[in-house]
């Protein structure tokens, strides 16, 4: 038979031989009753079969991503990633991805361009690698603040990170605590799953802070009317899961001057006589911050703490925090703790509960259960996990 314009015209039965002989020499069945048979293998216990899994490293945060790895018991993907001379990112992957599952670990952190385009570059050379798929795991994600048009001719930029993203190939997202939940509907095909990290803070405080409060109440507080939800959570946990009594809820009402800046305050609850325990989802220069717990003492609140998942800590939030009346700041290891933190500061890891969400990812398995605050493990996985 002739070849026109380069295209085969094999009959069908010559097709059927070629594909049988690759098969055999794949040790691949093509019989139907042998492809239903691993089909019903895959989906027994109601898991997917687990794909290869690698944990790629960006240089924002490896210690986090060390602890990761370590908790799932596999090393860390072989890959350099450093700069070129100009300060340009250099990426080489130091082995093969191919048909491989990869979950790429960057916090969006200070410097937040520098990270941001690092992953976006990661993410591109995976997708060129021919990796299977491509979850990225960001702990902190950068610009979330940024998630709506405050004033005129500026741009949503928590909204175009996500569409930097997914035009870089990204699969899915996996984050800690997003500064707002509508950041999820910013991706329009990637799935996001927002982890809380208040799962492993909450026993945390309860352990290691609560019982100095004896049988004094405690106060929640909200730093602003967007939080609340977050504060509440944080409330029926306490009270739910981990039986602490006499506890209620405030809301601090803020003016604003400007970024950072605070003209005036009120608080919306009744503190006085109270342990205080400001609930955040981040800390950036810590003035806002300082500037409550003072309004809550003002107030009559026998001590104030805070519980934040994104230590950030700009500028001069270590002096403040050092110089305020703040007894204990409790943050995530999100994002790295610059040198010279104080030691009201204190350090909760994540790396458990992203450790986990990879583990059900990539078997199948539902994440719901990590979305609960409890005192005891709330998915199976942990225990799997520890065996493997």
């Amino acid at each position: 038979m002739p070849l026109t314009e380069g295209k085969m015209t094999d009959t069908p039965s010559k097709k059927t031989a070629m594909l049988n002989h690759i098969a055999q020499t794949l040790s691949i069945s093509t019989h139907p009753d042998d492809m239903e048979r691993e089909d019903m293998e895959r989906s027994k216990d109601g898991q997917s079969a687990p794909v290869p899994f690698k944990i790629l490293a960006g240089r924002s945060n490896p210690p986090l991503a060390r602890e990761i790895a370590d908790v799932l018991g596999i090393p860390l993907m072989a890959a350099t990633v450093d700069r070129f001379n100009d300060g340009e990112i250099n990426i080489q992957l130091g082995e093969s991805v191919r048909n491989v599952h990869v979950f790429v670990v960057q916090s969006t952190c200070m410097p937040v361009n520098d990270n941001l385009f690092e992953l976006f570059l990661l993410i591109r050379c995976l997708r060129r690698a021919s990796a299977k798929s491509i979850t990225a795991v960001m702990p902190y994600y950068g610009y979330a603040r940024q998630d709506r048009k405050m004033t005129a001719r500026v741009p949503i930029s928590a909204s175009d990170v996500a569409i930097m993203l997914e035009s870089a190939g990204v699969d899915r997202v996996l984050a800690v605590d997003l500064h707002c939940g509508q950041i999820q509907g910013f991706f329009h095909s990637a799935p996001v799953d927002n982890l809380s990290a208040l799962r492993d803070m909450a026993p945390f405080i309860v352990r290691e802070i609560v019982p100095s409060y004896k049988e004094d109440p405690i106060c929640i507080v909200s730093p602003d009317a967007g939080g609340v939800a977050r504060a509440k959570m944080f409330l029926d946990c306490l009270v739910s899961n981990m039986k602490v009594a006499n506890i209620g809820l405030a809301i601090t009402v803020k003016h604003r001057s400007g970024p950072g800046e605070i003209e005036g305050m009120n608080i919306v609850g009744d503190v006085d006589g109270k342990h205080c325990i400001i609930v955040d989802d981040m800390i950036d220069t810590a003035g806002t911050l300082c500037a409550a717990a003072s309004e809550l003492l003002k107030m009559g609140a026998r001590s104030v703490s805070a519980c934040a998942t994104h230590g950030l800590f700009n500028g001069p939030a270590y002096e403040r925090i050092e110089k305020s009346v703040l007894t204990h700041v409790v943050v995530s290891d999100t994002t790295p703790l610059r040198a010279g933190a104080p030691s009201k500061i204190r350090v909760v890891s994540c790396a458990e509960l992203i450790a986990e969400a990879i583990y059900c990812i990539n078997h199948g398995q539902s994440v719901s259960g990590l979305f609960k605050v409890s005192s005891e493990s709330p998915v199976p996985g942990r225990d799997v996990i520890k065996k493997e």
